[in-house]
């Protein structure tokens, strides 16, 4: 075929098949085909094209997610001891069913953000935060990174920027509008304040919104319960709500936050869940589907894990102690969550394994010693940021 014939069909098909098409192209040939021509170019850093490309994967990985091919993936950070100076990766691998691991992807994490820890993750996007080297607490610095076409953005300054606050941090994404949402919680010391203070950062938006949490808010009544402070890092996103825990001096609960309407409530935690119990530490997570609390607890020959999972979301009484796990050693930290069939994810002695709770069987997972991880029951890679970020410079 001749170029000139090449051409003629080229121009003969209209920009709306084109669009069609590029629709279904992965993510990396995408960033290849920017090159092609500027109308190419033009379609594919366009935002309503971005969003139709991320419907599509969406809609792709729950197909995937029905086929039980897999059961999840293992997302960790660990060292890249081939380079020289010695650099931080970003790693992905599926879980097979047969217990072994496959890697998905390897990226190479910018040295700007060698001093900064990831805090959520979604649909390919990344949210990391900076800390504070006293503490270790996070501070009002965000970003957030694609890695899959290496762009980053910096996000405006928050307006809690006090020395002494303490703050967890959470992103989700809003299915409803197609936007993505940080919703940052934040604990002031040295001040006696009636009420929790919060914000919410919108990508569509690129802007900060102050919102103020009270206690009266969230139940109706009781309203001197005092200063409301979060207990753990970790932020957990289920059934489009982030979930943390929090307390109060007479009061411990999970504090929930609906992304889709920008509602605060408040879920009660399993009755009587830490008592006369030497707690090591408890967690928040979802455990096959469902909110769970896993409480470690100290035993005669190592740890105990009491795993809670409310079976009927929002319902109380629904909580139920499902297993005991014994454990040899597990610290605060390095307990990561579940895979989706159900399988704890930790850290322990003999570095990153899985735990089957109804064996409950060790798997030693044959990876890198990462020193953070995650999981995620889809893996994609999208084009946010493509629109509106900073390339990364390694």
């Amino acid at each position: 075929m001749s170029l000139k014939t090449t051409t003629t069909m080229r121009e003969r098909v209209p920009d709306d098949v084109v669009e069609d098409i590029l629709g279904h192209v992965p993510v990396k040939s995408l960033t290849r085909f920017r090159c092609v021509s500027k109308s190419w170019d033009s379609i594919i850093t366009d935002p309503t094209f971005i969003t139709k490309h991320l419907k599509l994967n969406l809609n792709q990985s729950e197909s995937l997610i029905s086929t039980n091919t897999h059961s999840g993936y293992l997302l960790y950070t660990a060292e890249d001891k081939n380079s020289s100076p010695s650099s931080k990766q970003l790693c992905t691998v599926v879980c097979n069913n047969d217990r072994t691991l496959t890697q998905v992807s390897r990226f190479e994490i910018p040295s700007l953000f060698e001093k900064f820890s990831i805090v959520g993750f979604c649909n390919g996007l990344f949210c990391l935060a900076s800390r504070d080297n006293r503490d270790n607490d996070l501070n009002h610095i965000i970003y957030l990174w694609n890695p899959s076409i290496r762009m980053f953005k910096k996000l405006l300054a928050t307006s809690f920027t006090d020395e002494d606050t303490t703050s967890i941090i959470g992103l989700a994404y809003n299915s409803q509008n197609n936007d993505f949402k940080i919703l940052r919680l934040v604990s002031f010391f040295g001040e006696q304040k009636a009420e929790a203070e919060a914000e919410i950062y919108s990508l569509s938006t690129d802007s900060w919104r102050k919102v103020v949490i009270s206690m009266e808010s969230l139940r109706g009544y009781e309203p001197n319960f005092g200063t409301i402070a979060f207990v753990r890092p970790r932020c957990i996103f289920l059934n489009g709500t982030l979930h943390t825990e929090a307390i109060t001096s007479r009061h411990h609960f999970i504090l929930s936050f609906d992304v889709n309407d920008e509602s605060f409530r408040e879920i009660m935690l399993p009755p009587n869940h830490l008592d006369r119990l030497p707690v090591n530490f408890a967690e928040l997570a979802v455990f096959k589907g469902s909110l769970a609390v896993f409480v470690f607890v100290h035993g005669r020959r190592g740890i105990l894990c009491h795993i809670w999972v409310m079976e009927e979301y929002g319902v109380s009484k629904s909580w139920t102690r499902k297993y005991m796990v014994p454990m040899i050693w597990v610290w605060e930290g390095y307990f990561f969550g579940c895979t989706d069939n159900g399988e704890l994810l930790i850290k322990n002695a003999t570095g990153p394994v899985s735990i089957d709770p109804e064996s409950p069987n060790q798997n030693i997972l044959a990876i890198e010693d990462a020193d953070w991880m995650g999981f995620t029951a889809n893996s994609m890679e999208s084009l946010i940021l493509l629109d509106g970020g900073s390339k990364c410079k390694t």
